[in-house]
């Protein structure tokens, strides 16, 4: 046996027993007379003893091991006389009889500690030694826990585990395919799957009425901080359902994964329309762990003091921060400058402070007097010592760099706290979303979502498309969207209204989706599901935050490259030849 116990478990209670230990070497520190060694797996750490006094050789032996050996010692559990309380082995230590090296180690490039002296691209490289820190170890334990909880949710809920292929038909309507040549059928591809979404419509047409899969998803598009070219995804669908039946179900599953994983239990989540997210707070997932909800002043009194920023400006918004009229300039300059910033894309910043003695004092004071900027102030509901920020031009831009401006008062307030917890679903998306530059609709979420009942005759009609609402839904979670889904489309007709709106013709339709469009015509029930990201839903629970990289195993860079494998690479000639390329 390598081992009898982990390095994590023993305890006082244990004292006197004889035991083997496996694990790597944390560190060694030969204190003259004795050395001591911490030893660690993945379930903790034990201080080892070696004294020279009763083994010299041994202890010798001992003073000769460097930093991640890995090593089995065997040895008494004796009581520490100085216990370490921060250890949950710390009341105890191995008196060791017996050292055997399983392998010796290299110096690694950067420290195994919990705040390591490795940069990103190092540890990348050398990412099967970054999770050996506690940091990634524990975050993949508690994705772990996630999916063990997930499972156990929706296996208790009657769903059927089933997978679907991953090597798929191309189908060019949302984000970039991964493809894969074909060596059988030279000059054709495969595509990676960027969700199984069809397959999972076809499979409640077989009659599986409740299936998920926990799966590997591929997307070719520019990566970020919460997005990876593979992901995983928690993928549901259910048959002989409403939106309703939907949501009640997930919320659930969402609370009973908080609950097993973080002992946390949610409240009820509230809805929110999409129209109502982008009205009071810029985007469609809105962080609700606190407030600063627009104002829009766009048709008020702001239009009527000369102000040709104001006066020039399709939309006009602002936001209060309670409490910050003492803002200095140089913290004000600062706010400027962030809302300057290409990525956000403002022209300039408009301030009112809204003095301890109720007076008002603003950047515009020679176009505005004190009774009109009382008047903006009471738009906000302004108390003493307040101070409103206010941007101007285009809506969709403005309404966008105000909703950055607003993250940022909350980063700068500390009102985004990582123990608090605001999950919201989002509802009643916009079907269609019109592009000015390709000059047509695109489906804001995928084309197999349904209109809502009431608005399904205007899309056969092909009129009022961009007032059509979807039978849509986004679960948003401090601001982060976890997950999303619809109503599906169920009638082979209504599916081809679809095609035709985003501009398939007949022809194309039938090449590319003939076999959904077939599958309907033969019973197809009323259906829907959600698919929630699940790198993001860890990152999330275990630590509330939206960097997922730091939740998988062996991610990719922000250029899409395993660093450690040096992938993606050239394929030697042969293989080239055998697929049919050049």
């Amino acid at each position: 046996m390598f081992r009898t116990h982990t390095c994590g478990e023993l305890s006082i209670k244990d004292t006197g027993k004889t035991v083997t230990l496996s694990g790597w070497v944390q560190r060694a520190r030969d204190m003259g007379g004795m050395t001591f060694v911490d030893l660690r797996d993945r379930y903790g750490i034990t201080q080892l003893v070696f004294n020279a006094e009763t083994n010299a050789s041994l202890a010798e032996k001992a003073n000769t091991l460097g930093r991640e050996y890995v090593i089995q010692v065997i040895g008494t559990v004796t009581e520490r006389s100085s216990k370490n309380p921060k250890l949950a082995t710390g009341d105890i230590e191995i008196t060791a009889t017996s050292l055997e090296v399983l392998n010796a180690s290299a110096t690694p490039p950067f420290t195994i500690e919990d705040n390591t002296d490795g940069g990103e691209d190092l540890r990348m490289k050398y990412r099967y030694l970054d999770l050996r820190r506690n940091p990634l170890k524990n975050n993949l334990l508690n994705r772990h826990r996630v999916g063990k909880a997930v499972r156990e949710y929706l296996d208790g809920k009657g769903f059927a585990d089933i997978e679907t292929p991953f090597l798929i038909k191309s189908t060019p309507e949302g984000a970039r395919d991964f493809v894969v040549p074909s060596r059988l059928n030279e000059g054709q591809f495969y595509a990676l799957p960027q969700s199984p979404q069809t397959f999972k419509q076809l499979l409640m047409v077989s009659g599986f009425d409740r299936y998920y899969q926990i799966v590997r998803c591929f997307r070719d598009e520019d990566l970020r901080a919460d997005r990876q070219p593979e992901f995983t995804q928690i993928d549901c669908e259910m048959a002989f359902v409403e939106q309703e039946d939907i949501l009640n179900l997930f919320e659930g599953m969402v609370k009973h994964v908080f609950k097993s994983v973080r002992g946390l239990e949610l409240p009820e989540i509230p809805r929110m329309t999409y129209d109502d997210a982008m009205m009071y707070y810029g985007n469609d997932k809105p962080d609700l762990r606190f407030g600063m909800r627009f104002v829009d002043l766009t048709n008020t009194e702001t239009k009527q003091a000369s102000f040709k920023v104001f006066d020039d400006a399709a939309f006009i918004v602002g936001i209060k921060a309670d409490g910050c009229a003492d803002y200095t300039r140089k913290q004000l300059d600062e706010l400027t400058d962030f809302v300057k910033r290409p990525q956000i894309g403002a022209t300039g910043l408009v301030y009112i402070r809204c003095n301890a003695d109720g007076t008002y004092k603003s950047s515009v004071d020679k176009f505005f007097n004190e009774e009109a900027l009382k008047a903006i102030g009471a738009r906000f509901d302004t108390k003493p010592n307040d101070l409103i920020l206010i941007l101007a031009g285009a809506e969709n831009k403005t309404r966008k760099a105000m909703s950055e401006l607003r993250l940022e008062m909350g980063n700068r307030l500390g009102l985004r706290s990582k123990d608090d917890f605001k999950p919201l679903w989002v509802v009643d998306f916009p079907l269609l979303e019109f592009n000015e530059e390709d000059q047509r609709y695109y489906a804001m979420h995928h084309p197999f979502t349904s209109p809502k009942p009431e608005h399904v005759q205007w899309m056969i009609d092909g009129v009022n498309l961009g007032q059509i609402k979807a039978n849509a839904y986004d679960l948003v979670i401090n601001g982060v969207e976890i997950g999303g889904g619809s109503i599906r489309i169920h009638s082979r007709s209504l599916q081809e209204a679809m095609f035709k709106t985003l501009g398939l013709t007949q022809e194309e339709a039938e090449y590319k989706f003939g076999f959904i469009l077939n599958a309907f015509e033969y019973g197809a029930p009323p259906h829907g599901g959600i698919a929630f990201g699940f790198d993001r839903f860890c990152s999330i629970v275990i630590a509330n935050e939206d960097y997922i990289r730091e939740f998988i195993a062996f991610p990719k860079n922000n250029a899409g490259r395993d660093m450690m494998l040096d992938a993606p690479s050239d394929i030697d000639a042969k293989q080239k030849q055998e697929l049919g390329l050049k």
